[in-house]
C-alpha cells in the first residue's frame, strides 16, 4: 500500500502536536503540516518553548521541524494540499442547552468538517483523533457529502488516542496498540491499509487493530472509563480503610499482585483529572441515558460521583485535623498540575481541594514546577458547569486573588505554612529529593503534612517523628 505523500493535523494540541511530531520523525518521506486558527500556538510550535511540557517532545520536533514537519495558520491551504487530514480538535463537555454537564460539544468538529469541505477535490481521508461520541463519523460524512463539491470523494476513519500525558512520546514510540475502525468498503478497507501502512513504518503490525467505526469511537471511551473507574474503586477502598485501621496501600499491592487484576491505576490519591477522564465517563453517561440504558448510565456516573466525594473528602479531612479551621492559614499547595511531568491542569484535582481552602479562609502558596501563576488564577477563576450537588460555593475572584500566591519553589511555598498538601507525585516532592525536617523548621508548627498522592507513604513512621501530627495520607 503506498504511503501519502502529505498529512495533514488540524488542531496542534496535546494530541496533535506530539502525534504529528513522531509520525514525521518515524516517516520522513511524508510532509506532515500541524494547523490552528490559534497564531500564539503556532508561534509556540515555531519556537524554543513549546506550548505544552512533555518529557521528550522537545527532541523529537526539533529532529524534523523544518524538515518534514510544519507548523502553519494557513489552516485551508493545507487542508487542500493533504492526502490525509488528521482532525484533533477540543471536544468539551456542553455547558449549556441539549446534554449540558454531560454531552460533547461537537462544534469544533462540525467547524473542521466544513473547512474540509469547502476546499477538498479528489479524494482524501478523514481521521478522527479526538474523542469523540459514537456515531461522530456518520455526522462527519453527512456534512462532507452536503457541503463539499462533487468532485471529493473521501472515506471517515476512527483512530482514537491513547496516550498518556507525562509518557506521550513513549506511548506514541511504543504504543500497547494502534487502533483504526473505517467502514468494511472496498474504499473503507483501502482507506484502513493505507493509514496503518503509515503507523507500521516503526509500530509492528501485530500492534495495529482494526475495526468498525463504530468500535473504535466507543473503545477509547471505554478505555477511559475503565481507567477512572479502577481509580474511583480503590479511593473507595482507602476510605474504608481509614474507618477500619487498614493501610489502602498495603491492600492496594496486594490486590494488584493478582495477575487478573494487576497493580497499574491502583494508587489511593485525591483523585483523578485531566482533559479526558471525567469528560468521557460523562460523555458514555449521556450516551447511555440517550440510549435508555438508565441503569448501565448510573454505574458509570458513580464513576465520577466518587472521585468528587475524594476531593470533598480529603479537604474535609485536612480541616478537621487542624483543629476543625483553617482561617487565616496559610497552606502550601505543592503541586497543580493533574500528575506528573505535565502542565496541564484541566480538571486538576488540585481546582477543587483549593476552592475547598478557599472556603473555609485558608491562605494558599502554590508551587508546581511546570505551571505558571496566571494558569493557576486563570484555573481557580474559570466558570464551568457544576456536575457535583455537594459541591461548595465558589469563592469570588477578589477572595481567590487575595489569598493565592505562586511560590519560586517548594521551600518557599512551605515557609511560614501550617500545613503542607501534596497534590502532584512531582518527583521533586519525594523523600529522596526534599529535606523535609529542614521544611519542618521553616514552617509553622504545630505542622501538618497532607499526601494526597502517596508519594511518602513508604516512610510514615519517619515523618511521623518529624512532623509530630504524623504524616496524614490516603
Amino acid at each position: 500500500m503506498e504511503l501519502p505523500k502529505k498529512i495533514v493535523c488540524i488542531g496542534a494540541g496535546y494530541v496533535g502536536g506530539p502525534t504529528m511530531a513522531m509520525i514525521a520523525l518515524k516517516c520522513p518521506m511524508i510532509e506532515v503540516v500541524v494547523v490552528d486558527i490559534s497564531e500564539a500556538r503556532i508561534a509556540a510550535w515555531n519556537s524554543d518553548e513549546l506550548p505544552i511540557y512533555e518529557p521528550g517532545l522537545d527532541e523529537v520536533v526539533k529532529a524534523c521541524r523544518g524538515r518534514n514537519l510544519f507548523f502553519s495558520t494557513d489552516t485551508l491551504k493545507h487542508i487542500a494540499e493533504g492526502d490525509i487530514i488528521f482532525v484533533s480538535v477540543n471536544t468539551p463537555t456542553k455547558t449549556k442547552g441539549l446534554g449540558a454537564g454531560m454531552a460533547a460539544d461537537l462544534a469544533y468538529w462540525e467547524s473542521a468538517a466544513r473547512n474540509i469541505a469547502s476546499v477538498s477535490k479528489g479524494y482524501k481521508i478523514i481521521v478522527e483523533k479526538s474523542t469523540v461520541p459514537v456515531k461522530t463519523a456518520e455526522a462527519v460524512e453527512k456534512v462532507l457529502k452536503t457541503c463539499a463539491d462533487t468532485n471529493f470523494t473521501f472515506d471517515v476513519l476512527s483512530n482514537p488516542e491513547f496516550l498518556a500525558e507525562g509518557t506521550a512520546i513513549e506511548d506514541l514510540l511504543c504504543p500497547d496498540r494502534v487502533l483504526i475502525g473505517g467502514r468494511p468498503t472496498h474504499s473503507g478497507n483501502n482507506a484502513v491499509a493505507t493509514l496503518a501502512n503509515v503507523y507500521q513504518q516503526w509500530v509492528p503490525k501485530e500492534n495495529v487493530c482494526t475495526a468498525n467505526l463504530w468500535s473504535a469511537e466507543l473503545t477509547k471511551l471505554a478505555a477511559n472509563a475503565m481507567l477512572a473507574q479502577r481509580i474511583s474503586s480503590v479511593n473507595a477502598l482507602s476510605a474504608l480503610c481509614e474507618t477500619t485501621g487498614a493501610d489502602i496501600s498495603q491492600v492496594a499491592r496486594s490486590i494488584g499482585m493478582d495477575t487478573r487484576i494487576g497493580k497499574k491505576f491502583l494508587n489511593a490519591s485525591v483523585g483523578f483529572g485531566g482533559s479526558c477522564f471525567q469528560k468521557d465517563i460523562l460523555n458514555l453517561v449521556y450516551i447511555c441515558d440517550s440510549q435508555g440504558l438508565k441503569e448501565v448510565a448510573e454505574y458509570w456516573r458513580q464513576v465520577v460521583v466518587m472521585n468528587n466525594y475524594q476531593k470533598r473528602r480529603f479537604v474535609n479531612r485536612m480541616i478537621s485535623t487542624m483543629f476543625n479551621t483553617v482561617s487565616g492559614k496559610k497552606i502550601a499547595i505543592c503541586g497543580f498540575a493533574f500528575k506528573k511531568d505535565t502542565g496541564d491542569t484541566r480538571e486538576t484535582p488540585a481546582i477543587d481541594v483549593c476552592l475547598g481552602l478557599l472556603n473555609d479562609g485558608a491562605k494558599l502558596s502554590v508551587y508546581d514546577p511546570q505551571v505558571k501563576p496566571d494558569v493557576v488564577q486563570q484555573e481557580l477563576n474559570y466558570e464551568q458547569y457544576c456536575i457535583d450537588p455537594a459541591a461548595s460555593p465558589k469563592p469570588s475572584k477578589e477572595i481567590i486573588a487575595q489569598n493565592v500566591t505562586c511560590a519560586n519553589s517548594f521551600l518557599e511555598a512551605c515557609t511560614g505554612a501550617h500545613a503542607i498538601a501534596i497534590l502532584t507525585e512531582w518527583d521533586e516532592f519525594k523523600a529522596d529529593e526534599i529535606d523535609y525536617e529542614a521544611v519542618y523548621q521553616v514552617m509553622m508548627k504545630p505542622a501538618f503534612l497532607f499526601d494526597g498522592r502517596n508519594i511518602l507513604v513508604c516512610i510514615i513512621y519517619m515523618y511521623a517523628l518529624i512532623f509530630p501530627p504524623g504524616l496524614i495520607h490516603l
